[in-house]
């Protein structure tokens, strides 16, 4: 696995891979995870739905890109493994598929092997890097794609973690940047549009437990697809990106789905 090294993972505070793992029902997360997103509960009993619905849209998006001939993923921000997995997903369609998986969290590196458990020798591998540092993610990337060809990069549940002056929009346009015409960028992001007291008070809490949490409007987001033709439908709520690729979220129509998604090609 390209850049693997030694783990260790920090429980004294707060992840938003484990936390998202907990909001799935997963086991590996722990009780400062736990803990927090029991407080986010507080404010929105619909979190773990809302953690459903992004990774649904990450299923459909993945299934789509790879019908319409999309043979290369980059994921940033995979999070611990949930089959199935985006590689799952893109190699049932298309066996030839090539994916780099991308996390910050080591415990998603410790759990590498079962990100890639299944998949074709050589076409699928798993990286430790930041969002924030564009650069590593592209040199570990090459090693695995081909960047001659179109590349999907997938930010899904991502972008809200990473404030405006980390410069999100800048990570997202040098990532782009080096991925010829005809790649697709893949986003989901959490928006306040929708519960405007609810977020800031979940921005607060986070904010206090050392996870940036930036919320961005409709306008915000779809700035992150300037200079990119938008897919159909658009910038959307998630569960409403092509509903028909795949099976419906329990609860995704009982109240709002605070977020946006869209997919969209790099001329």
């Amino acid at each position: 696995m390209t850049g693997q090294h030694r783990v260790e993972i920090d429980t004294g505070k707060p992840h938003p891979a484990r936390m998202y793992d907990w909001y799935l029902g997963g086991k590996d997360n722990y009780p400062v995870d736990e803990a927090m997103g029991r407080q986010m509960l507080t404010l929105d009993p619909r979190v773990p739905v809302m953690a459903r619905v992004n990774r649904a849209f990450m299923h459909r998006a993945t299934r789509w890109l790879a019908r319409n001939g999309t043979r290369q993923f980059l994921d940033v921000g995979t999070g611990i493994p949930t089959e199935p997995n985006l590689h799952q997903i893109a190699q049932e369609v298309a066996p030839d598929a090539r994916v780099v998986y991308c996390d910050n969290d080591p415990i998603v590196l410790a759990h590498a092997a079962a990100l890639l458990r299944g998949a074709p020798e050589g076409a699928t591998d798993y990286l430790q890097a930041d969002v924030r540092d564009p650069d590593a993610i592209l040199e570990g990337a090459r090693k695995i794609l081909d960047f001659d060809r179109p590349v999907a990069l997938s930010l899904v549940a991502l972008l809200h973690f990473v404030s405006d002056e980390d410069g999100a929009h800048d990570l997202v346009g040098r990532l782009l940047a080096e991925l010829p015409s005809g790649s697709h960028l893949v986003m989901t992001h959490a928006t306040a549009d929708f519960t405007p007291e609810e977020s800031r008070a979940a921005t607060e809490k986070l904010k206090a437990a050392g996870v940036t949490l930036a919320l961005r409007s409709r306008e915000e987001f779809t700035r992150f697809f300037d200079g990119l033709d938008l897919i159909e439908p658009g910038v959307v709520v998630p569960h409403l990106w092509h509903p028909e690729l795949g099976e419906p979220v329990a609860g995704q129509d009982d109240g709002v789905v605070p977020g946006y998604g869209a997919v969209a090609r790099k001329p």
